[in-house]
């Protein structure tokens, strides 16, 4: 059993108010996390349309470039846009930095329809009947001059959702969705 004098408790007790007052910032700085501007590009490689944008400025989502994101990730099919999970754009924005990139998304597939998802479903094993597409959580991607293994790669290891390998076909599709890979 150890005995603390007095004199000693209140020692010890300053002690510790001090050094937990000297661990409080004098300053208050924003986290980095809520500063800054994430900025992306798009090239829909069915529509040749492209848009580039800062959707993302020092925490705050930008709803008109994003917009106009949605617009060329359209079902070009049936010509009809939805909003994109905006997590999509921040693992393609983190994806681009991982690769060290500046080129634009060439984009295969953005946004589809469920009648679009249907048509291609019954055209093709290799579309989901439940897509991600559908719900604007999904898209497919190349980006010029970088190996589509080293994109697969890359995207894997953000570990921020789905990350499908389709190399006949060019591309790597990416969701928003649990992780997982094929």
């Amino acid at each position: 059993m150890s005995i603390v004098c007095p004199a000693r408790r209140q020692l010890l007790l300053g002690l510790g108010g001090v050094a937990m007052f000297s661990m409080i910032p004098t300053k208050v700085q924003a986290s980095r996390s809520t500063t800054g501007v994430r900025s992306l590009g798009f090239r829909n490689l069915h529509t040749g349309e492209r848009g580039q944008g800062s959707y993302w400025i020092d925490g705050s989502y930008q709803s008109g470039i994003l917009s106009d994101f949605s617009h060329i990730l359209r079902d070009h099919r049936r010509n009809e846009s939805a909003p994109m999970d905006k997590r999509l754009y921040d693992l393609l924005f983190k994806l681009k930095e991982s690769l060290n990139v500046e080129q634009d998304f060439n984009v295969i597939s953005g946004y589809r329809s469920p009648k679009t998802n249907a048509m291609l479903a019954s055209k093709s094993n290799g579309v989901a009947k439940k897509s991600y597409h559908m719900k604007g959580m999904a898209m497919d991607i190349a980006i010029p001059d970088v190996n589509l293994s080293h994109l697969r790669e890359a995207a894997i290891e953000l570990k921020l959702g789905g990350v499908g390998y389709y190399p006949q076909s060019g591309f790597i599709h990416v969701d928003t969705g649990p992780v997982r890979t094929w």
